[in-house]
């Protein structure tokens, strides 16, 4: 099979041939039909996560095909799967037994410490694979399997915000924010300066008002979520937020958060972080795309073309999400 292998961080992929795996007990193996690009790939590229593995395949929005299992599994050959960023957790821990399986300390990720999507085929652990929803294609559903899921945390984080700014608007934003319109919250989309597409994009998807992030929402958000990951947006969120207002950060890594006077967090403003996501969060976010219309927007590419899907992504020179189609 082939594989673009992260083999020195902030270095080219590198294509490789490997032999099919064979999955142990408990463990599927799956015929990759679609992996999403995830600005999380880009971190673990750039060498900026914590416990990495290398040489790693990266990828963690995974759609494809069970064609092999392990003893045990309850699995079938023939099932379409997805697999997410979270690919093990103990289940013995303080954090599962409480349904935080997110924070488990032993936790481990697909694409960072599990070979990922960036492949023709993967092994995964049949305990943490989710079901997809049959209408969805396998190009459209694989962003939902981080974007969607992680945007799904970071809307539940933010409570029943009815004036809702998400900064930064790309895979994650796009989709939470058609979500969030169906809930009848009101979206305000705060885009790079200067990014007349991206705030168009966030236009047509319903937000009431798109401009660039370092201007000032033109009302009072309820709640902020920023995607992008930049530190110095929290401040700037906070100023936009009223009293009681909450600012959520969604990414895994963030560039360092600016001082800022306590007065802007003062009148009971909150800043929470959302970390990976659980196998409920993935079964819940599932079931609402079945009942909500979702407009997933992609930009195809071949696996073969997997640097330069990452170095787009980095550029910002796309709507909407990068998919690897093997």
């Amino acid at each position: 099979m082939r594989a673009m292998v992260l083999q020195r961080f902030d270095s080219a992929l590198v294509s490789e041939e490997r032999p099919v795996p064979a999955p142990d007990p408990g463990q599927v193996r799956i015929r990759i039909k679609a992996c999403g690009v995830c600005r999380t790939d880009l971190h673990v590229v750039a060498g900026e996560l914590a416990n990495p593995r290398l040489p790693i395949v990266p990828g963690h929005e995974i759609v494809g095909i069970v064609d092999a299992v392990g003893e045990g599994t309850r699995r079938r050959v023939g099932e379409r799967v997805g697999v997410p960023w979270l690919g093990f957790a103990d289940g013995t821990c303080e954090y599962c037994l409480s349904g935080h399986e997110n924070l488990c300390d032993a936790a481990r990720f697909t694409g960072f410490q599990i070979d990922g999507g960036y492949a023709e085929y993967t092994l995964a652990d049949e305990r943490f694979c989710l079901d997809l929803p049959r209408e969805v294609d396998d190009l459209h559903a694989a962003p939902l399997l981080c974007a969607g899921l992680i945007g799904y945390r970071c809307l539940s984080k933010a409570g029943d915000a009815r004036r809702l700014g998400l900064y930064g608007f790309g895979a994650a934003a796009h989709i939470i924010a058609q979500i969030a319109r169906h809930q009848g919250r009101e979206v305000y989309a705060f885009v790079r300066h200067g990014d007349d597409q991206a705030a168009a994009f966030a236009r047509s998807l319903g937000a009431v008002w798109a401009g660039s992030s370092d201007e000032p929402s033109p009302r009072p958000l309820d709640a902020a979520i920023i995607f992008a990951p930049l530190g110095e947006l929290v401040p700037r969120a906070l100023r936009n937020l009223r009293k009681g207002g909450r600012v959520v950060c969604g990414g895994i890594h963030m560039t360092p958060i600016p001082r800022f006077p306590y007065e802007w967090l003062w009148g009971e403003r909150e800043i929470v972080s959302v970390a990976n996501l659980t196998r409920s969060d993935g079964a819940e976010f599932m079931r609402l795309v079945e009942q909500v219309p979702v407009s997933v927007h992609v930009q195809r590419y071949a696996l073969a073309d997997a640097q330069e899907a990452l170095e787009d992504l980095r550029a910002g020179r796309f709507s909407g999400a990068a998919v690897l189609v093997p």
